[in-house]
């Protein structure tokens, strides 16, 4: 990956852009990140960096956590830790503060958090499936799943079955985000859409995985799917027949 921060999801708000159209976005309070921990390809096999977010009295960290950040050196200790295999982890170095400039607006990213969570939910909520009639003999199973498949043969039930159970707080990753502005004064990262979370919550952001061929010349902000009205030529306008 080329770019990563720590960050705490902040909440949802919109920006208006130039054209005056109101885009949705989630504020991140990214970094300011500390790097903790370097790994090198002599030493350890591969390139990466360790970085720490939020400042946490020594008394609240476990012996092995404090040692680990006092070993190198850090004065600050760091709440969160995360290694990412940055593109130039060679150029950051023990102590090194990363933040939120190091994405810019236009930068599309991933953003991993844990989800909301839900307790033990049934079927109907946990994966949306439909409920009995509640007409005269359906009895109290209207929220129930129902039959879960042939009794004889084969006699189990298949893995991947809807059923109740535990919903949300778990980690989740929505990629593809565009970053849409950039407060460095404020260390504040606004991201088109949502992200997973509650407010407050630790999300990691990264580098998209996805790739993006930019689109140059008269051709750019044209769809080539027919069924796009930015790909379409509409016969029965004046404009298109004069052609």
């Amino acid at each position: 990956m080329q770019k990563a921060i720590i960050g705490k999801k902040v909440g949802m708000t919109q920006i208006f852009d130039e054209a005056g159209h109101a885009v949705p976005v989630t504020v991140i309070e990214a970094g300011p990140c500390t790097v903790v921990q370097k790994k090198t390809a002599e030493k350890d096999g591969y390139e990466a960096v360790q970085l720490g977010f939020q400042t946490i009295p020594e008394r609240k960290l476990t012996k092995p956590e404090a040692g680990h950040q006092k070993k190198a050196g850090i004065t600050e200790f760091q709440k969160v830790l995360k290694e990412f295999a940055l593109k130039d982890s060679e150029k950051y170095n023990v102590g090194d503060k990363v933040t939120a400039d190091t994405f810019a607006a236009g930068d599309f990213v991933d953003v991993t958090g844990i989800s909301k969570g839900h307790g033990y939910q049934g079927v109907i909520k946990r994966h949306g499936a439909h409920r009995l009639k509640e007409t005269h003999g359906s009895g109290p199973v209207v929220r129930h799943a129902g039959s879960m498949g042939a009794n004889s043969s084969p006699s189990k039930i298949f893995k991947g079955k809807i059923g109740a159970g535990q919903m949300g707080d778990e980690q989740v990753t929505v990629q593809n985000l565009d970053v849409v502005k950039v407060d460095p004064e404020y260390n504040l990262i606004a991201v088109r859409g949502a992200i997973p979370g509650p407010k407050g919550g630790i999300v990691f952001v990264k580098s998209t995985v996805k790739t993006h061929v930019e689109k140059k010349g008269p051709a750019a902000g044209i769809s080539n799917n027919p069924q796009k009205a930015s790909a379409r030529v509409n016969p029965q306008k004046a404009s298109a027949r004069n052609k």
